[in-house]
């Protein structure tokens, strides 16, 4: 059976369920708030707006279960081959968790206990030395995971060491990280799996100049020849695997700006709530597995309801950098058009993930979505308790989260059209008892269960990344072209760089 045959099923029902207004959905089902959510540890998730009533839910979870979902899952967490293009597994789930039953989980999950203890070192060694700034330098995977986390759970004014991001080679960007900071009392990470990541070596290198020695340089790597090469002993160098991929490192040694943010009990307290959504997904059947619904809805809005993009929206600044976290993390691992086995997937797979923080984006984007011509289905993601002493902003933040959510999927009529709201805005609402390094954990670890599950619907592998190599091959061929020392083969890239040497 082709994906598209399987997915015919759901075609047919968004045809059903299109004939009536997602308002008059939740109105005609007193108990649809109830029965359509899950509660999973600090996490209440909540998918009565989603376009689709019950029968069309059995649907979706009859296609989780036609596709052996349990199987796939228990497959993940004992170590297969799930990454068949690269020939490897991917036991991030090893990182902080031991449920599975293979010795080659038990093996990863034993060496990322290792390295958890030579990461505790490190914290510790920073935390004592005087050190007041570390500077942590990676990107993608690298980065996007531990720059989201510190940002969310560090306290108010960075703490005793604060931690700082440098990810791309823009010039102004290390400028402005190193602006203030005493090179005598900062330490740097650098963090790439290969040690051969251009934009990694040449910030390293920048920081290396602007310490004055290597004395407080670390590394995070696979490759410990090549950052020994670099000038870094080995007692400072912390594993990374190839069983690991960039965007599910943050539970490995690549979360040590976390550890070094939010002391290391803060770290292991992220992995636990991971852990606890891993042991969720690995034992709950579909139909109350919060990981499998997610996936299952996801594929629903974009296969049956065919709409292209997905809006993540947090209300809460601290999760500000989420949407953008996701952006990788979803987008890297399903933005593919080819199946495992080469062949055409034939359906339509990621859409465009993007978003921001509420309130700010309703005074942005919001417009677009209410009275836009095209729906976006949105993850709302909500904090009950807040940290902060003042109730009355939280208050007012809440009841504006609440708001928007009412608003997308119901709507309100009005005789004058330029003030009526449509409506039928599906959207999932993920509420956190409070924003902790547990919930936080948990909720990421969701949304990767989520990812390997909608992998499965579309029979592609969501731990490659082919896509990224072509740009990184030419910009190689190109720099000897921008600096002068060759011509550039395209006509387009020759014009453009006579352009640029004019202005320079």
């Amino acid at each position: 059976m082709t994906h598209a045959d399987r997915l015919a099923p759901l075609r047919a029902e968004a045809a059903r369920v299109n004939q009536t207004p997602l308002r008059d959905l939740i109105a005609d089902d007193p108990a649809r708030a109830r029965d359509f959510a899950l509660r999973v540890g600090p996490i209440h998730a909540n998918f009565a707006r989603q376009r689709y009533d019950r029968e069309a839910l059995d649907t979706l979870f009859r296609l989780g279960e036609s596709l052996d979902f349990d199987a796939r899952l228990k497959a993940l967490f004992e170590g297969e081959e799930v990454n068949v293009t690269e020939r490897r597994p991917a036991l991030h789930t090893a990182l902080r968790s031991d449920v599975a039953d293979s010795e080659t989980a038990h093996a990863s999950n034993a060496m990322a206990r290792d390295a958890r203890e030579a990461m505790r070192a490190v914290v510790d060694a920073i935390r004592t030395s005087g050190v007041t700034d570390v500077v942590s330098v990676g990107i993608g995977g690298s980065d996007l995971g531990p720059r989201l986390a510190v940002d969310a759970l560090s306290p108010p004014g960075g703490g005793a060491v604060r931690v700082h991001f440098l990810s791309n080679v823009y010039g102004h960007a290390a400028q402005r990280v190193l602006a203030g900071l005493d090179p005598s009392r900062t330490a740097a990470l650098l963090i790439s799996k290969s040690f051969g990541t251009q934009e990694t070596l040449l910030n390293g290198r920048l920081l290396r100049d602007w310490l004055g020695n290597d004395s407080r340089l670390y590394a995070i790597s696979a490759n410990v020849s090549r950052a020994a090469d670099f000038g870094i002993p080995a007692e400072r160098i912390l594993p990374m695997w190839d069983w690991v991929g960039g965007r599910y490192s943050m539970w490995s040694a690549v979360g040590l700006p976390i550890a070094i943010a939010i002391g290391m009990d803060g770290f292991e307290a992220l992995l636990d709530g991971a852990a606890e959504m891993d042991a969720h997904v690995l034992v709950e059947p579909v139909r109350r597995n919060l990981a499998a619904w997610h996936a299952l809805t996801a594929v629903w809005n974009r296969n049956a309801l065919e709409l292209a993009s997905q809006g993540v929206l947090p209300y809460d600044e601290r999760l500000r950098l989420l949407p953008n976290y996701l952006q990788q993390l979803v987008m890297e691992s399903l933005g593919k058009s080819v199946r495992i086995d080469g062949s055409e997937v034939g359906v339509e797979t990621v859409p465009v993930w993007w978003g921001g923080p509420g309130t700010d984006t309703q005074h942005s984007f919001f417009q677009a979505l209410h009275q836009g011509t095209t729906a976006v289905p949105c993850d709302f993601v909500g904090v009950a308790r807040a940290d902060a002493p003042f109730r009355d902003n939280h208050d007012a933040l809440l009841s504006n989260l609440l708001a928007q959510s009412e608003a997308f999927a119901n709507g309100q009529d009005s005789d004058d059209p330029h003030r009526r709201y449509p409506g039928g805005r599906p959207n999932t609402m993920l509420l956190l008892d409070a924003l902790t390094p547990r919930s936080l954990g948990s909720l990421i670890a969701m949304y990767e269960h989520s990812v390997y599950l909608q992998s499965v619907v579309w029979g592609i592998n969501a731990f490659d990344q082919f896509g990224v190599e072509l740009g990184k091959q030419i910009a190689n061929t190109l720099l000897p072209a921008v600096r002068g020392e060759s011509e550039a083969d395209d006509a387009v890239t020759r014009a453009l760089i006579d352009e640029i040497a004019a202005q320079r």
